[in-house]
């Protein structure tokens, strides 16, 4: 089973730099993705959404779920599975980023980008906002595809448990704000 879904996963990614890489898109996707180094992208959107008193319950919702996406992904998932990168496995395969961690399995940057993404898509009000968000978490996560650092099931697992601390975040914010609320009616 596992040597299927690395075989799948190996074919998937020498099929996306054989087909799609081009001399236009290469240096777009390896600009973008290593925004996403460190989650700084995201981190640095996050903060900016809490200056502001319209967007602050999604600055908050963002940062919650990325702290745990971290907490998960990258400190607990990835140095326990030690999965290595591709180029590590896949013979004359090149990776267009340079990325130090030799550890794949799930990806941090989808993990943040989708806790980011579905946090505000939680929790913003407008619909071009919300649609923003996922379309930038999915770019994020095809990005580490086309630079070759991470399987499609890397992506696919950091995007699914960064979709749940998305969720856990909106979900803290919303408890908190519950209780905010008691508290005040009580006073």
């Amino acid at each position: 089973m596992i040597e299927a879904v690395q075989g799948w996963d190996e074919s998937v990614l020498v099929w996306i730099a054989e087909h799609l890489r081009n001399p236009v898109l290469t240096p777009v996707l390896s600009f973008f993705t290593q925004l996403g180094n460190h989650g700084l992208l995201f981190i640095a959107l996050a903060a900016i959404l809490l200056l502001f008193k319209a967007t602050r319950r999604a600055g908050a919702a963002a940062a919650v779920g990325m702290l745990g996406g971290l907490l998960v992904t990258n400190l607990t998932i990835k140095p326990l599975v030690s999965r290595p990168r591709p180029w590590l496995t896949i013979p004359n395969f090149t990776a267009l980023v340079v990325e130090r961690d030799p550890n794949s399995f799930p990806s941090g940057h989808s993990c943040c980008a989708f806790a980011f993404g579905v946090a505000l898509f939680l929790v913003l009000p407008q619909r071009w906002a919300r649609a923003a968000a996922l379309i930038l978490a999915a770019a994020m996560a095809l990005s580490r595809l086309y630079v070759g650092v991470h399987f499609p099931t890397d992506v696919i697992a950091g995007a699914l448990i960064g979709t749940l601390c998305g969720m856990f975040g909106a979900w803290v914010v919303r408890r908190a704000e519950r209780w905010y609320q008691e508290r005040k009616k009580s006073e």
